[in-house]
């Protein structure tokens, strides 16, 4: 009897996690088209810039994807896991004010302006402090040796939790500079998260994590070579901040030092290539917010490689980080 009731447990359990990638790819898939004509309707579009090695699209792209991202998950996942705590309040909160500054900042782009660097900032940090108040935080690591586990002191945890948010969000905003790539990125690394999350037992972090696989599915139908539409900042650094608070709610919770390595080898592309760029930047002196094509898609373009190959090799490598930190999970269990 029992293993029938275990059955029947895992059944329902299979079931929730696919209403919830089905409905967040749903409302993602049906949105972007009418919001692509919207964007059309008002000029918010990204347009050719001959002036800015950046811009390599040569029609007018919509911005506007980046609604239906948080949407998706603004809807679906307090539906499904049916929490609407003040965590889940502090996270759709803190990603409403990703949202906001980053369509500010895509208007700019759209009338060619740059958006100064320090509101972006100030909003960015403070959406990772409004997580970190609600109570999600990295709090310590159990001691390998001691087998005790180490609880940080308060604005340590501060610190730790904010630089990650903050890291996280930057670092896939950065990596979004050629279509499908930013989208496929966070989809390989939401997908990591959530087996790791599954094996785990971490159930609204897995389907925090499925929910953002379903997103970034539905947003890659769009955004695929060549691209119909842009999720442009608000929308990268959405994903990014989702993907971040995936991290902290799940993985570092009782967390040992040596699996404090997983987000990181699922994030892995993204982080690594960004370090080399912000290090990059600092040594030539310049403002480490200032966009240039630096990144490894810009420098593998340079070879000669088409957009799609770039694409296709940096989503491979993603998938071998993503399977290194797997690897790295099986071994702590």
């Amino acid at each position: 009897m029992s293993a029938l009731v275990n059955f029947i447990l895992l059944e329902l359990i299979v079931i929730l996690y696919a209403l919830a990638f089905l409905l967040s790819f749903a409302i993602v898939y049906f949105l972007i088209p009418p919001l692509r004509k919207l964007a059309f309707r008002i000029d918010f579009v990204d347009k050719p810039r001959k002036d800015v090695e950046r811009k390599i699209h040569r029609e007018p792209i919509p911005l506007t994807a980046s609604y239906a991202i948080f949407a998706g998950f603004a809807v679906t996942y307090p539906l499904i896991t049916n929490d609407f705590s003040l965590q889940t309040a502090a996270i759709l909160f803190g990603a409403l004010l990703l949202l906001i500054i980053g369509t500010i900042d895509d208007w700019y782009k759209t009338r060619g302006k740059d958006f100064p660097a320090l509101p972006k900032l100030i909003v960015q940090v403070s959406a990772a402090l409004v997580v970190f108040a609600s109570g999600i935080a990295f709090t310590g690591f159990y001691n390998p040796i001691t087998e005790h586990y180490v609880l940080l002191p308060v604005w340590l945890q501060l610190i730790l939790t904010v630089l990650w948010i903050f890291g996280v969000t930057t670092v896939i905003n950065f990596s979004d500079g050629m279509d499908g790539l930013a989208g496929g990125l966070s989809a390989i690394s939401a997908a990591t998260l959530f087996i790791v999350a599954l094996a785990k037992d971490q159930s609204n972090s897995a389907i925090m994590a499925i929910v953002l696989v379903g997103i970034a599915l539905a947003y890659l139908r769009y955004n695929k070579p060549p691209a119909k539409i842009f999720m442009g900042d608000a929308g990268a650094t959405v994903l990014g901040f989702i993907l971040s608070v995936i991290a902290l709610d799940g993985v570092f919770k009782q967390a040992t030092v040596l699996s404090l390595f997983i987000p990181i080898l699922a994030l892995g592309v993204p982080i690594f290539d960004n370090i080399f760029v912000v290090i990059r930047r600092f040594l030539q002196g310049k403002p480490i917010y200032q966009a240039d094509a630096s990144q490894a898609h810009y420098r593998l373009l340079k070879t000669g490689m088409k957009p799609k190959h770039v694409v296709a090799f940096l989503c491979l490598i993603s998938v071998c980080f993503s399977l290194s930190s797997i690897i790295l999970l099986l071994v702590q269990i």
